[in-house]
This record gives structure tokens, sequence and C-alpha cells, in this order.
């Protein structure tokens, strides 16, 4: 995505799709359930194309996150009912794991699922469930025991998200998109036969699943591409001639280069065999801190240009999400520094001359070719002006 669109549910499940009918989807599944039969590195070289070609992302909790969960744990039922409809991109599956009180300390989770018969009454809350707005599926860790250590009374459940009772209630972020929702269940139904596994034994799967993706979820391939958009960014925006910026550009480009040795590393002891490092947690951390480094430096590059674009915006009468009432004087100061950010944008997309900070002549004053280009209607870009890096 060299644009930086945010795409909608149609865009990422269109991806999907193709992805599925190639047998790619599942990238990292073996052949007897449908996967290409890749090894470590080949898989690794697949997730490198598809972020060097900017190809949209594969939401991952479907083939990355349940699907290995169900090969290794569920019955041949739940193989051959749940997988196809992962492996073609048709079904959208949700994660459905942290609570209010329970993030990182995740074992003290208290959503719970009482045995009735043949089937399990659900009940309590999940949270910050990535697009869980779309999903038609979602996989719970859920109690059913409060005996021994807490995490030895987990089970992983998989619900229908149409079940009645299952209620989702966006979260609106900073940007004003409900990427992260809440998932409230209210003497939801579920089949005792959506049990994967053993009863109290979804700790083990869990952490099955998190090893699974040890190497993905570092996103190290997504930084690399990304830290190139940011030196693309710095010559364009003329602060590539500060020596300070250049170097936090290199300090972070001499970590990228280490967290990609270190998914090697990984990825080579599983080639060979050999027990593979247990670092999940650290590649995370490392890979997100990194994701926050160039993202805030691309902000600090772009300058006002790192405002959203909203087609809305654009019509005449638009007053954002919820408008303005009379007597709400911050929110009127709020759009008074709008209006002034949109005019300080103007005088700088009429330079063709602002990458190189040099005064604008008459011969400049007209916009350059990227900067005439709009989005399709429907799309946000991350930054004010599509196509510009």
């Amino acid at each position: 995505m060299r644009h930086s669109l945010r795409l909608s549910r149609e865009d990422l499940q269109r991806w999907a799709r193709i992805l599925g009918q190639q047998g790619w989807l599942g990238w990292g599944w073996p052949r007897e359930f449908g996967g290409p039969g890749w090894n470590a590195v080949q898989k690794h070289l697949f997730e490198e194309e598809c972020a060097l070609a900017a190809a949209p992302r594969v939401v991952p909790f479907g083939p990355v996150m349940v699907a290995p969960v169900i090969m290794a744990f569920g019955s041949p039922e739940q193989q051959r009912r749940f997988l196809p409809g992962i492996a073609s991109g048709e079904v959208w599956w949700s994660q459905g794991y942290s609570e209010p009180g329970s993030g990182s300390d995740l074992a003290s989770l208290k959503c719970r699922a009482e045995r009735q018969g043949d089937k399990y009454i659900v009940n309590g809350q999940k949270t910050w469930t990535t697009l869980g707005q779309h999903g038609e599926w979602i996989f719970c860790l859920v109690r059913t025991s409060n005996e021994g250590k807490p995490q030895m009374g987990i089970s992983f459940l998989l619900i229908d998200m149409k079940s009645p009772g299952v209620t989702v209630r966006p979260i609106v972020l900073m940007d004003g998109e409900p990427e992260v929702n809440e998932v409230w269940f209210d003497n939801v139904e579920v089949p005792a036969e959506n049990l994967v596994g053993e009863e109290n034994k979804g700790w083990t799967y869990a952490k099955h699943l998190l090893a699974h993706e040890r190497t993905n979820i570092a996103d190290v391939n997504r930084s690399k591409r990304e830290l190139e958009r940011l030196k693309r960014i710095a010559k364009t925006e003329g602060v590539w001639d500060d020596q300070r910026f250049r170097d936090q550009i290199a300090l972070l480009e001499v970590d990228v280069v280490a967290l990609e040795m270190l998914v090697l590393r990984v990825l080579s002891a599983e080639k060979s065999g050999k027990q593979s490092l247990d670092i999940a947690g650290l590649l995370k951390i490392r890979g997100s801190e990194i994701q926050q480094r160039y993202t805030e430096l691309m902000m600090l590059a772009a300058g006002p240009l790192t405002r959203p674009f909203i087609w809305e915006a654009m019509e005449a009468g638009w007053q954002g999400r919820h408008g303005l009432a009379g007597g709400q004087p911050a929110a009127g100061r709020h759009l008074l520094q709008h209006a002034q950010d949109d005019d300080l944008a103007a005088d700088r997309t009429k330079c063709s001359a602002i990458s190189s900070r040099k005064p604008c002549s008459g011969a400049d004053m007209k916009p350059p070719t990227s900067l005439r280009s709009v989005p399709p209607k429907g799309a946000v870009s991350t930054f004010g002006t599509a196509g510009r890096y």
C-alpha cells in the first residue's frame, strides 16, 4: 500500500480470496491441509516479497492464528468444517483474548463458559478486538474452571458471532476509526462440539498459537519497506540534509537490520530441526518499538501533511463526526486551529519548491502532479496527500 490508503473490509477480503485461489492464503500450512508446504525460510521470503510489493496485509486471525490450532488440536470434523473457509478467504475470523484487566496478565481472564449438556453458556466481555466489527467467527479463551492455577481453567472455544447474545461495540481511536472493539457475550449458547481439544487445556493451545507466529509477529518486512518510505519523505520534505535527522534514520536502520538477523536466526533453527529460540515476546516488543519510531519520524518529516485525508471534509458544511453544537468554545477553538492548519497546508502545496526549502517564484506557484491525485471515495490516506510519497 504505497499510497497509505485505509482499506475496507471488501478490499482486504478480496486480496485474501486472490491468495486463496492460488493456495497461498495459508502460506504457512502443510500440504495435507491444502497449504503449499513451504519451509520456514520460504515462508519468510513470501512475506518479504508481499511487503516489498506493498500488497495489502493479510488479516492474520484466521490463516495465521486459529488455523494452526485447529490443525494441531482440533478434531477431524472441526478441520473439515473450518479450514476450507479460512483457506479460501471467505470467512473472517476475530481473536477473543484480552479483557478489561486481563491484557498482559491474560491468565486472569474472567469471561466464563458453563457447560450445560451439549452446549456452553458464555457470559463476559472481550476488548481490543481488532477489526471485530467485521468478524463472522471468533476464537476465544474462556474460563471453564476456577480450580488450581488460573492457567489450568481456561478453554479454547470457537464462537459464531451471529449467535444471539453477541454484541460488538466499536472503540473509536484517535483517527476516528473503530479499528478495535468490545465484544460482549450475554448467555450465548455455543455447541460443545466447538470446543477445541480438551476442556481446561486452552492455555496450552494459546501458547502454541503464539509460538506458531513468533517470526511473523515482528513484522520486520513491513518495517524494511516503511524505512525506505521514511527516507523518501525526508528527502521530499527537505529534512534529509539535517544531520541529526539522518542520524535518527541511521539508528532506526541499524535496529531494523538487527531485528531481521534475529528473525533469521529463529528461521535457521527451525529449518535445521533444532530447538527454535523461544523469543516471541522479544520479537513482538522490538517490532512494535520500531514501528512506533518510524511512524514518529514520518510525522516529524511530513509536518502538516500527516493529517488524515477525509473525503467528507471536502464537502460543504462538513462538521466532523459529531458536529459542533452552539456554546462549545473548546470545540470551536479546535476547528479554528484546524482551519489555520488547512491554510498552512494549502500554502505549502502551492509551491513545488517546498522540498528544497527555497523561496517560491511565480513559476513555482503550481501544485506538483502527485498533489493533484485524490484517493477514491471511501479510502482514507495516512498522510494528507495520497501518492506524494
